[in-house]
């Protein structure tokens, strides 16, 4: 348990908006240090052969371990190294095609300026971000981004709190226009994270999802309405299809299609299902998104779609399905 007294009726919230006043005038001034230098590690990353090795130590390392993650969801090969395992042998994983990127805020990290010599015998490119270009890393730099910040929001000046903000801030400017600059896109975004809601509405495809075999609602173009009724109830997707021996389709009969039946005052006992089913059907071909897919449902007012080559069924879609697979 702390041993520190509360403040009787301090005011939490503003020191929360203090917080954010501080933090935000230190953005401001940030863009300042998007200049020359921040176009050159741009060009350099670029044409970067190999990966951007990102390190950090302490709350440098920290926000290091996301700017590599940023880096590698958006185009851009990275991974993190922590500077004192690299130390100890993980240096190895460093090799002459990759680019560093060293954050430090002081510029004066111990752990990263035992590695600077090694690099520099390597020809490794070396991109520094710290608060002080005049610093050791930052005159060892090939090139130097500052992240200088007017203080931090700790009233101390001691816990890192503005200056890791503008740190974060620097490598998104950089990942985002490195993004920008390759065209890169929501289906190349999709390839890095295909377990996501966006992987799953980008990569996901109507064979992925659609109901196949035996789970097929059809009927023959011989059956009744009453034979077709049945295999809607059975088969649970609010429709069938009306197919011929070779499963060629000849049509599509739904729930709505019944509705209208009734009203047409039909006789469902003597009715061939031929007869009374829309001709046709909407079709989709099982290697389309079923992004695209959900599209067309939703552009024809419809809950299902037929997938198939041609005439040749080969299963069906609902609306449902696309609900389960996360596409909705």
């Amino acid at each position: 348990m702390s041993s520190f007294q509360l403040q009787p009726g301090f005011d939490f919230q503003q020191a929360g908006k203090e917080v954010l006043q501080i933090e935000c005038e230190g953005l401001a001034q940030l863009d300042r240090y998007i200049d020359a230098d921040f176009t050159r590690a741009c060009e350099t990353i670029t044409a970067c052969r190999g990966k951007v090795v990102v390190m950090g130590i302490g709350k440098s390392g920290h926000i290091g371990r996301k700017i590599a993650a940023t880096f590698a969801s958006t185009g851009t090969s990275s991974f993190f190294v922590h500077p004192a395992e690299a130390s100890h042998g993980d240096l190895g994983m460093v090799t002459a095609q990759d680019i560093v990127l060293a954050i430090s805020n002081s510029g004066e990290s111990n752990e990263i300026l035992a590695l600077i010599p090694v690099l520099k015998r390597q020809q490794i490119p070396l991109i520094c971000m710290t608060n002080n270009p005049e610093s050791t890393m930052g005159k060892a730099a090939d090139i130097h981004l500052c992240i200088k910040v007017p203080q931090e929001a700790c009233p101390l000046g001691l816990a890192p709190t503005t200056s890791t903000t503008a740190t974060l801030v620097m490598g998104d400017a950089l990942a985002v226009a490195l993004l920008k600059a390759r065209g890169f896109t929501p289906q190349d975004f999709a390839l890095s994270h295909p377990g996501g809601a966006l992987g799953r509405r980008l990569l996901l495809r109507v064979n992925d999802i659609m109901h196949s075999g035996d789970e097929i609602p059809h009927v023959s173009t011989e059956a009744s309405l009453r034979d077709a009724l049945l295999e809607i109830t059975h088969k649970n997707l609010g429709m069938t299809v009306i197919c011929n021996d070779t499963m060629n389709i000849a049509g599509i009969f739904t729930d709505g299609d019944l509705r209208r039946v009734f009203d047409m005052g039909i006789n469902l006992n003597d009715a061939k299902i031929i007869d009374i089913m829309t001709p046709g059907g909407v079709r989709v071909h099982p290697s389309m998104l079923a992004v695209d897919a959900l599209n067309l449902m939703q552009q024809r007012h419809i809950t299902a779609l037929l997938v198939a080559d041609g005439d040749q069924l080969l299963g069906v879609v609902h609306m449902h399905d696309m609900l389960r697979a996360g596409v909705v």
